[in-house]
């Protein structure tokens, strides 16, 4: 018996979460006042390699690749930090199958920031100071992430961006040391107007979250739509955790657009969805977006359908490393893969292309690898441009669908636009043509 209760802690050995995040997940688990929960694992994985395998303490000792992801586990956006939190589990415990990156265990610690940009700051510091992690991932906000890139050099450390939409992360706030392996909001938003250039669609208002995401997407999309030559209406902005959105339902439907550019996510985005159709606002006005999580049509159902949106991953891509992806994914969870979770896979993939270029984790020696990094998997072929840091990549247009074997819509691909279309200039967010 307490051969199989250590071999359960070396397995669990690869995540590491605060008590905060362990409350939050249902294990109300007290570490002692001088015996912290890592050092318990710790000291069960070193016997369990006695136990179970001497060859494993050699490899037990070598030091493990530690990566910190602060995710906004609760709160109006703890949807999207629990897609992110559940694509960094499975890529940590997939690569930990195949030995890790260069001999090396990969060691994931999460920590719940309530997608509070300060809490964001200070969960990572901590994760610097108290655990010499030096490699972050999966910053959910983008408000959290124009918080953190400024202590990046001070820290010394490195982050990936996985879902951060701000243009500005990889333009005006752009700091050495980021890299976005993600689809930004600009890109999402050009895909969306690619796709509309040759739509009927010819009135166009906007609707955005509150911050910088929401207002950085809509900017974008104005932008293009006013230089298709379509006729931009005007914008409204909701707070984060809008309950209530009668009024701003009012205000589209009173601006006579034929169409209304929708910039939210999390229990935001589902809300107004839901209150949209039980005023018959889809009947009306064409709603179009610069991302859609799975997570929306569960929720929504029927009120999610016919909805047009760039998706940053679909589960749908064709290719054979997306189908092992999904694969993989559905025996895991018992689910297809959503938005986020594919960027998330997506991104790390790219973290680990880098480790294994540089052969180590090295600050200075890592980014520059990252500068040069390039790979083809579950999105087809992604490459990071030295000048920005930002991922180039095609971009995908999808309209939420009925569909076989499904419960709720899901999309269908109706557009695919290349990097060079999608992706905007150098240090750019808006586009020439």
């Amino acid at each position: 018996m307490k051969r199989v209760v250590l071999r359960r802690l070396v397995k669990r050995d690869w995540i590491s979460y605060s008590s905060a995040t362990i409350k939050q997940e249902g294990t109300h688990m007290k570490s002692p006042a001088k015996m912290t929960r890592r050092t318990v694992l710790g000291v069960a994985a070193v016997g369990a390699a006695e136990l179970v395998m001497p060859g494993l303490r050699r490899a037990a000792a070598a030091e493990p690749i530690k990566i910190g992801a602060p995710l906004a586990l609760t709160g109006p956006l703890g949807s999207v930090g629990q897609q992110l939190k559940r694509g960094c589990e499975l890529w940590t415990k997939v690569q930990n199958a195949k030995g890790g990156l260069l001999g090396r265990p990969i060691q994931l610690l999460v920590e719940d920031t309530g997608g509070n940009p300060a809490d964001a700051v200070r969960k990572a510091q901590e994760m610097v100071e108290r655990d010499g992690c030096t490699i972050f991932t999966g910053i959910t906000l983008s408000s959290e992430a124009l918080a953190v890139v400024p202590k990046l050099d001070e820290w010394n450390a490195i982050f990936v961006s996985s879902d951060n939409g701000d243009g500005r992360l990889t333009a005006d706030s752009f700091v050495p040391n980021f890299f976005r392996a993600n689809i930004s909001a600009p890109m999402g938003a050009r895909a969306v107007s690619l796709y509309l250039r040759s739509a009927p669609y010819k009135n166009f208002y906007a609707i955005g979250m509150d911050y910088a995401w929401g207002r950085n997407s809509v900017s974008v999309f104005e932008s293009e739509m006013k230089q298709a030559k379509k006729n931009f209406i005007g914008s409204v902005f909701s707070p984060i955790g809008t309950k209530d959105f009668s009024t701003y339902i009012t205000k589209i439907r009173q601006s006579e657009a034929d169409a209304c550019y929708v910039t939210m996510a999390g229990d935001d985005y589902n809300a107004f969805l839901s209150q949209a159709a039980q005023y018959k606002l889809p009947e009306k006005v064409q709603f179009l977006s610069e991302v859609v999580d799975l997570t929306v049509p569960r929720a929504v159902g029927d009120a999610a359908l016919g909805l047009i949106s760039s998706m940053r991953y679909c589960f749908r891509v064709d290719n054979p490393k997306n189908k092992e992806f999904v694969a993989i994914w559905q025996k895991e969870y018992g689910a297809v893969p959503d938005n986020n979770e594919g960027e998330q896979w997506q991104a790390l993939q790219i973290l680990a292309a880098g480790i294994e270029k540089t052969k180590g984790t090295e600050t200075k020696a890592l980014r520059s690898a990252l500068e040069t990094a390039e790979i083809d998997d579950i999105k087809g072929h992604v490459a990071i441009r030295k000048c920005d840091h930002q991922g180039m990549q095609g971009g995908t247009v999808v309209k939420l669908v009925k569909a076989d074997g499904f419960s709720s819509p899901v999309p269908e691909i109706i557009a695919t636009f290349p990097g060079d279309k999608t992706v905007p200039a150098c240090n750019k967010m808006t586009y020439e043509d």
